[in-house]
């Protein structure tokens, strides 16, 4: 199944995919799952999993059609693309423990569940092969620590990755409670930007809150451009990540008061964080692509975490692949910042002044702020929004106690 896409740019491969089934073909598919859960051909997703099953269904992931192939998993990793030469840049799979690969023929159906046994999709299972966990480790994540996020999650997982296309029979419980006004499909971003009158659309990519310099950078976007997508990711992320919830609401609460309300539109990201820094800046983009947007800001260290990435490598890796190739234009903007003397929101290339003078805060600092219940400075995000992140994570604290 696919669908023609609407908008001012073609999705990734030139195909807008749809693997969501419905009607009778949702019938039968759902039959053949069934059975095969009853024979115990299934698999249990996790909440990365179900989030890449969401993704490769809606289109966001066009041109995947399911769970990559080891010919695409090997040029993704060690080429950053696809076997047919189109640009990748993460590794898109479903691992299982080689016990439970082992049951699993090549050609049969398997059933794809949620922990509670909720029936959300079918494989057509295509491939079972193994991998080397290190070398996708040093390959996607540029480091083998575990310390890193997504290589301590890589190598907690199943030793085998299962392949084939996916269809998705009813969505997973975490996209019909989570944010679901706001859950728009790629399908759907086409029509609204198309309904606006939008033929120039720049994403902005978060999994924090918005503040000053962010707000700087999407009004300066905005200048050169016709609408705003503002699409904060809200899968799995880090434990010491501020909770989705509370940053959708500071965002609705910036959008309202400081925003045009014709020139932007809210939507989520339903996909799991990687962390895997200038790779990832590039997948970001390309799944942007697929929503219709027609530009991205790449800011410094996009999709970074510790120390692992140089601070342009985000930007830089945009340089490995034709413009063409990738179709989205990156905005690549400098690190901003309030400084007293301009007394305004600066960068590095528009400031003269001293480092003394300028108001930076780390995400660390924010969220130790935010736990003594401290108030961020209005230089720094806006007052409403600080409010907000407060008693959200004084709400996540005593929640935690």
């Amino acid at each position: 199944m696919t669908n023609q896409y609407i908008g001012e740019i073609a999705p990734h491969g030139g195909t807008l995919i749809n693997r969501v089934v419905t009607g009778a073909e949702r019938e039968k598919m759902g039959t053949r799952a069934e059975q095969a859960k009853k024979e115990h051909h299934y698999r249990t997703l996790n909440s990365v999993n179900l989030s890449d099953l969401e993704m490769i269904a809606v289109g966001a992931m066009s041109p995947l059609t399911g769970f990559m192939g080891k010919q695409d998993y090997e040029n993704v990793v060690n080429n950053m693309r696809l076997a047919n030469g189109l640009p990748w840049s993460i590794p898109v799979t479903l691992p299982v423990s080689r016990e439970l690969a082992d049951n699993f023929d090549i050609g049969k159906d398997i059933a794809l569940v949620e922990s509670d046994g909720h029936l959300v999709g079918l494989l057509e299972l295509k491939e079972k092969f193994d991998y080397a966990k290190v070398h996708e480790a040093k390959m996607v994540y540029r480091t083998d620590e575990e310390k890193h996020p997504g290589v301590a999650r890589l190598y907690a997982q199943g030793d085998v990755y299962l392949a084939g296309d996916v269809w998705l029979i009813d969505m997973p419980h975490q996209a019909k409670t989570e944010f679901p006004e706001f859950r728009h499909t790629p399908q759907q971003t086409r029509e609204m930007f198309a309904r606006n009158g939008w033929r120039k659309i720049v994403a902005f990519q978060t999994r924090n809150p918005i503040h000053r310099a962010h707000e700087y950078i999407q009004k300066t976007a905005l200048e050169i451009v016709d609408g705003l997508f503002l699409h904060p990711l809200v899968g799995e992320t880090k434990g010491d990540d501020i909770p989705a919830d509370v940053r959708m609401e500071s965002y609705q609460s910036l959008l309202r008061d400081y925003y045009p309300a014709d020139r932007v539109l809210l939507g989520v990201f339903p996909a799991a964080m990687r962390y895997a820094g200038p790779r990832e800046a590039i997948f970001h983009a390309l799944c942007r692509k697929n929503y219709g947007c027609t530009h991205i800001i790449i800011g410094r260290d996009h999709a970074g975490v510790g120390t692992y990435y140089g601070t342009y490598d985000a930007q830089l890796i945009f340089s490995q692949f034709e413009p063409q190739e990738i179709g989205i234009t990156p905005m690549m903007f400098e690190h901003t910042f309030y400084c007293r003397k301009c007394g305004g929101i600066v960068s590095s290339k528009t400031c003269p002044h001293p480092k003394q003078d300028h108001i930076v805060l780390s995400g660390t600092q924010v969220r130790q702020m935010l736990e003594r219940g401290e108030m961020l400075p209005p230089e720094f995000t806006r007052p409403e929004v600080a409010q907000i992140l407060m008693d959200g994570i004084a709400k996540k604290k005593a929640g935690n106690q």
